[in-house]
């Protein structure tokens, strides 16, 4: 197909904080040094932060680097952290406040603010456009384009009005356009469908420890101002997971009466019958979490895969005409469960070796001053420093690891002698659902807890339903014939919006339902199935949650 095309110099994948700092710094550099760079950002949101999801405390590092006056310029930080509470919940009503002493350095706010950073991305765009950026928000980068010498070119984005079958729509068909660049920056986010198959045609992962996942819970309540503490920061570790099934959760306390509250569950757990949601739901019953929520309304809620691996995952950025940023690199630091200040940074840092590149003229090549400025730069020296906090907690479990953890950071500064390593890989974790203990979750209450699809709805989720399913089965036998009697499919369970079913037909034989119009795009089922059998591909742009202020 003869498609059209625009020519850039830069072209950026997703409009979340790496891509965005990433624009604005290569405007900022080009303006500097009296260059012209053109730079086009697409955005498969219907705007920019629709689909963005995090907790978030926010370390404002990276943006004072960018624009060292944004109080002026108006970014919406406007709640600093107050005080941290850090529990350990014991069981599903008692709890031990750990004190503030024995926190890991890495888990302390003082100084970071409490955020939406669906709100921060906005601002960003802003920033970004004032500068001379161009940016596309409901257009889906479908494929990278790659020429006959392996040179990343640009991407194309995907083709609008196509039906279920694959076939054009009379009157409503546009093909996807080719956005060609000089070079081209990846920051899809965690799991990013084009960073996934530039990962195995550069086999950009064969010196790195195998990538590790969680998936976050969240929903954003109003509440009663009597319960109400702006900047306060709750953190809890154990129930209801545990050192099979591990996971962390959060509360934070916004401006206007509103908290954050949610759950990150690590998708190297094993029970096969587990469910994130559901165990979810029933944390917020815990008396820590619900004498918050007691009383308050529910306004939002959402799902996303994080990725968690840190700097002993890090694949190769580059490749030829192009680089991996922010989570499609895997810049989050667990540690300090915080990965936006450092996918800026990773933006930044990509900005500038692409500016220092086109000003010597050069176009196209691997970007070895990337790869040299992370390596000179705080953030490669943070990552380093918190490189064993993931495979602490997954050997030693939530006791011993945070243990370990205050012990490295607290005690020694991050300077350990050791690296520990974790080898295996998320979707090999499950036991076979025989083997494992089944949970039965309490029916929810429709005040504190709730069910799935009255969830999706508050997240605003909308997919033209008449187009190709954007889920892919590699074999559609896999589900009901393998997974289904190892592992009681899980899919039915991790899947955290109703995507995924199991129907018995009348004839009592079992069909497996995709109802991809449900996706709020967390991508966990392209981590954790077990046969590894299904891939997310971005579905037409615009599709998905249209999340407000996440």
């Amino acid at each position: 197909m003869e498609r059209e095309y625009m020519e850039f110099d830069v072209v950026i994948v997703g409009a979340g904080p790496a891509g965005l700092s990433a624009a604005c710094r290569l405007k900022q550099k080009a303006a500097e040094a009296g260059q012209e760079i053109s730079v086009c950002v697409v955005e498969k949101g219907s705007e920019v932060g629709a689909h963005i999801l995090s907790g978030a405390v926010f370390e404002p590092r990276a943006l004072n680097e960018l624009f060292p006056d944004w109080k002026a310029l108006g970014a919406p930080l406007n709640t600093p952290v107050k005080r941290d509470d850090i529990y350990l919940l014991n069981s599903a009503d008692k709890a031990t406040k750990v004190p503030n002493f024995f926190v890991p350095k890495p888990m302390h706010n003082e100084g970071n603010y409490i955020i939406s950073l669906g709100n921060l991305c906005r601002w960003l765009a802003q920033q970004a456009e004032n500068l001379g950026v161009e940016i596309y928000p409901g257009f889906a980068a479908q494929e990278a384009l790659i020429d006959e010498s392996g040179i990343v070119r640009g991407i194309v984005t995907g083709d609008l009005g196509v039906d279920r079958e694959g076939h054009p729509k009379e009157g409503v068909f546009t093909p996807g356009m080719e956005l060609r660049g000089k070079y081209t920056l990846f920051a899809e986010g965690c799991r990013g469908h084009i960073g996934k198959q530039l990962g195995k045609r550069y086999n950009l992962a064969k010196d790195a420890d195998p990538q590790h996942y969680g998936i976050g819970i969240k929903e954003l309540w109003e509440i009663d101002p009597a319960k109400h503490e702006q900047g306060l920061v709750v953190h809890t570790s154990g129930w209801p997971l545990n050192k099979e099934n591990p996971g962390g959760s959060f509360l934070y306390h916004l401006e206007n009466n509103q908290v954050v509250v949610g759950l990150i569950v690590d998708l190297a757990y094993s029970n096969p019958h587990l469910s994130p949601f559901d165990e979810f739901q029933r944390y917020k019953h815990h008396p820590v979490i619900k004498q918050y929520l007691e009383g308050g309304k529910r306004i939002s809620y959402g799902a996303r895969a994080l990725v968690k691996g840190g700097y002993n995952s890090l694949p190769k950025m580059v490749f030829p005409g192009g680089a991996l940023i922010g989570c499609d690199l895997g810049t989050l630091n667990a540690a300090k469960i915080k990965g936006s200040h450092t996918a800026m940074k990773s933006g930044m840092l990509a900005a500038e070796a692409i500016a220092e590149a086109l000003a010597a003229g050069r176009e196209a090549d691997e970007l070895n001053n990337y790869v040299d400025g992370f390596k000179a730069s705080w953030l490669h020296d943070e990552l380093y420093q918190t490189r064993n906090f993931g495979p602490a907690m997954h050997k030693f479990g939530p006791l011993l690891g945070p243990a370990f953890s205050f012990v490295e950071y607290n005690l020694l500064g991050g300077k350990l002698p050791l690296t520990l390593h974790d080898t295996r890989m998320d979707h090999t974790c499950l036991k076979k659902a025989a083997e494992a203990e089944k949970i039965s979750y309490p029916k929810p209450d429709g005040k504190i807890s709730f069910d799935k699809l009255s969830s999706v709805f508050l997240s605003s989720t909308n997919h033209e339903e008449d187009q190709p399913i954007h889920l892919k089965l590699t074999d559609p036998s896999i589900p009901i014939g393998q997974n289904l009697p190892l592992y009681d499919e899980p899919a039915q369970r991790y899947c955290p919006a109703g995507v995924y079913e199991v129907v018995t037909q009348e004839d009592g034989e079992k069909r497996f339902q995709i109802n991809a119009q449900n996706c709020v795009h967390c991508k966990t089922c392209d981590i954790k199935d077990p046969a590894q059998n299904i891939t997310w591909v971005a579905p037409e742009g615009t599709g998905g949650p249209n999340y407000p202020n996440m």
